[in-house]
């Protein structure tokens, strides 16, 4: 076995297809979702872990040919015309299944699941040839954060097999105010953002303040400003599970502003 590690990697995703149509406001996160893929090692295969899919017990999708479920509404007819002709991996899925197991995590598997918005978007503009097979990981609907790390930790080997984990939400969700022009929007994102990125970045602070501090997310600056409800956060609880005991500190790299709100993204190297 390799000592070889695949980095984790958290990004925002955007809003809905935005990204992948041009919309101005999006014009920075898209190009860093552009060029990131450049700085990584050429996975094996790439897990998403969606902010889009919650499920009683742990999904893993296990179609060996996923197709394209178009989760928003509202915008034009392209956006339901993208195409991202990926394999799945069903050996993968099920090896995602053994490993949950055997750290005590019930999980099923769903070859029904097509590729949600959370997953191609970031991944059309990261892999446009679409020539990496593609496991998707939904959340629980119970949206413990305690419970998501310890998800990410079971699923931690897979960084020695080549497989690429990429957690897939927002650093900030609060629909009203990405919309609501409130003049304390940015600077209130930007408190919860200096929080995050000293919580996982801060080579001061050991695992267990780190489990703690994402644990008790919610007593952060703006934490329930900047997340009214937490699914777009939690995968990046996924992600620090699965990073965390090998490559404790992330790195930021990505930051800028979408709608007037702080938004960041996360790599574990």
């Amino acid at each position: 076995m390799s000592n070889f590690l695949m980095p984790v990697l958290f990004v925002p995703h955007g809003g809905g297809p935005m990204p992948l149509l041009g919309e101005p406001n999006h014009r920075e996160l898209t190009a860093f979702m552009r060029s990131i893929s450049a700085e990584l090692p050429l996975p094996k295969a790439i897990v998403v872990v969606t902010a889009h899919w919650e499920e009683s017990l742990v999904s893993v999708s296990s179609s060996a040919a996923p197709g394209m479920l178009y989760d928003y509404y509202g915008f034009p007819p392209e956006s339901y015309a993208f195409k991202y002709p990926v394999a799945g991996d069903p050996v993968l899925a099920q090896h995602m299944a053994n490993l949950l197991a055997a750290n005590g995590i019930e999980s099923r598997l769903d070859s029904r699941r097509d590729l949600d918005h959370g997953s191609f978007v970031p991944l059309m503009l990261m892999y446009p040839e679409a020539d990496t097979p593609v496991v998707q990981l939904s959340l629980l609907k119970s949206l413990d954060p305690a419970v998501h790390i310890a998800i990410g930790r079971a699923l931690a080997p897979l960084r020695e097999q080549g497989v690429l984990i990429l957690g897939s939400g927002m650093s900030f969700h609060n629909m009203n105010a990405f919309f609501s022009g409130n003049a304390s929007t940015p600077a209130r994102s930007e408190r919860f953002d200096d929080w995050l990125t000293e919580t996982l970045t801060l080579g001061e602070l050991n695992q267990r303040e780190r489990d703690e501090r994402l644990i008790q997310w919610k007593q952060a600056p703006e934490a329930l400003f900047c997340h009214p409800r937490e699914e777009h956060l939690l995968p990046l609880h996924v992600c620090f599970g699965a990073a965390s005991v090998a490559s404790p500190a992330a790195q930021k790299v990505f930051s800028g502003f979408l709608f007037n709100t702080k938004i960041s993204a996360f790599l574990w190297a």
